[in-house]
């Protein structure tokens, strides 16, 4: 329900004028936020950004209301979904009707026991990308933790989502396409009010992977549009609601879906993993109790689902990874209707950004916020928090319906790589992430791979 505009006292928002906050945004944009939000401490606040002044709202109590008691006022619209719009269109991360059909299609294929089913597929998927770590002659790799992470996700991912009805070669096709658009696409996603018509750099290249994608996509749902066939995957969900009688639907329905479903799939998943690297390396002892677990429940066997539930500690390390690393580390919305956030008034057409990113390192929620602790995920530790406190996931109706399978596949690919390997990283890396539409390293994470004796290769 909205918030009655007289039943708080009203007031108005901290506000960090661009004058104050420029050189900051200019040298390093995600530290002036972080700035920005300790000063802060979980009251709204209010972003001069130049054509753009929208609301930060951190606190759980700001974070419920947004997604949850409010959720139908506050909508993904406005400047800040532009870049997304124009790539996923009218998919499960649109709004309104266009939302609301494709989450009643998708829907059945995440629920726990569909997830269940995928499973199997899943684990074969990841021990087979995990094999290819193993250099020639049985040696470890150093590798560059980032694009391996990307393929080992990227390999698994297009299993869940195409089955069987992807070729290799279409596949290879498609994964360094999706890889450049994450990329390329960080520019407007970080300058959203730049209209269109105004070059910025990566939009030749967000063009060129976006060809490359649709080609590939459009040709798939050409040839299984009408005859989707059998199949648990996402695909062959899309395409036979698709077909079915009476349907309206159309193949740019199917293709912003798909499209969809591998941006929340593979760069979000590809960037936890790879950030797990560098924490590993800064806490042994964290390290130590993951090896001892691990080596004790999988020993030399090749990871599989039913090992997961017997692995507490590698479920937490997940859970406090994402509270560092959030998968979406930015949620804007925008306001339909009056209302208001801790007594300050909002307007219709205001933006409101809610961060996971920020919220998982305010002092006032948590204790050490900086410090990487899976013991904050004990049962007992759990209790009693904040449902709003840690959201990587987002909450309330949209919340991500792809949740589930994330956990179950970040975990079987950690648990394989290292049941093999004892990973090293070569250089320290700097906490502290680079902005984009994704955290990424700021370095590359290199590692050193080195196997574990009589580790199960095949």
């Amino acid at each position: 329900m909205p918030v009655p505009a007289d039943s708080v006292p009203v007031k108005k928002a901290k506000s960090f004028p661009l004058y104050r906050t420029v050189a900051g945004f200019v040298r390093d944009p995600l530290l002036q936020l972080q700035r920005i939000n300790e000063s802060a401490d979980g009251e709204l606040v209010r972003l001069g950004l130049g054509a753009s002044r929208p609301y930060l709202a951190t606190h759980p109590d700001h974070v419920q209301q947004v997604l949850r008691g409010e959720s139908e006022n506050f909508v993904r619209d406005g400047v800040f979904w532009r870049p997304l719009n124009r790539l996923m269109g009218a998919s499960i991360l649109a709004e309104g009707d266009d939302w609301e059909l494709s989450k009643r299609v998708l829907q059945p294929v995440f629920t726990t026991r569909n997830v269940n089913r995928l499973t199997d597929l899943m684990a074969t998927a990841i021990n087979e990308a995990v094999d290819r770590l193993v250099a020639p002659g049985g040696g470890g790799r150093t590798v560059d933790g980032l694009p391996e992470m990307s393929r080992i996700v990227n390999e698994t991912v297009i299993k869940v989502l195409f089955g069987d009805k992807i070729s290799p070669v279409e596949s290879d096709r498609l994964i360094p396409a999706f890889d450049q658009v994450a990329r390329s696409i960080a520019f407007r996603f970080l300058l959203p009010f730049v209209p269109r018509l105004i070059p910025l750099p990566g939009d030749r290249a967000f063009r060129a992977a976006v060809k490359i994608m649709d080609e590939t996509l459009f040709e798939l749902v050409d040839r299984y549009r009408n005859d989707p066939g059998d199949g648990d995957d996402i695909f062959t969900v899309l395409c036979g609601a698709r077909a079915a009688a009476g349907s309206e639907l159309t193949d740019t329905w199917v293709r912003d879906n798909l499209l969809a479903m591998f941006a929340t799939s593979t760069e979000t998943t590809t960037l936890a993993l790879t950030w797990l690297w560098p924490l590993l390396n800064d806490h042994p002892h964290v390290a130590t109790r993951l090896y001892d677990e691990i080596d004790g429940v999988v020993g030399t066997e090749r990871v599989r689902p039913d090992h997961l539930h017997r692995l507490p500690y590698v479920h937490q390390v997940v859970q406090e990874l994402l509270r560092l690393y959030p998968v979406g580390w930015m949620f804007p919305r925008m306001a339909t209707k009056p209302t208001t956030m801790g007594g300050v008034p909002i307007k219709p057409g205001d933006a409101v950004l809610i961060s996971p990113f920020l919220t998982h390192r305010l002092a006032s929620v948590w204790d050490r916020p900086l410090e990487f602790d899976p013991d904050r995920f004990l049962p007992e530790n759990v209790r009693g928090r904040h449902r709003y406190a840690y959201f990587p996931f987002g909450g309330g109706p949209h919340q991500c319906i792809g949740r589930h399978v994330f956990n179950v596949e970040a975990q079987m690919i950690l648990t394989s790589i290292l049941s093999r390997f004892r990973p090293a990283l070569a250089r320290p890396i700097p906490p502290m992430p680079r902005i984009g539409a994704t955290l990424r390293p700021r370095t590359n994470v290199e590692l050193a791979l080195a196997p574990l004796t009589g580790a199960r290769a095949s």
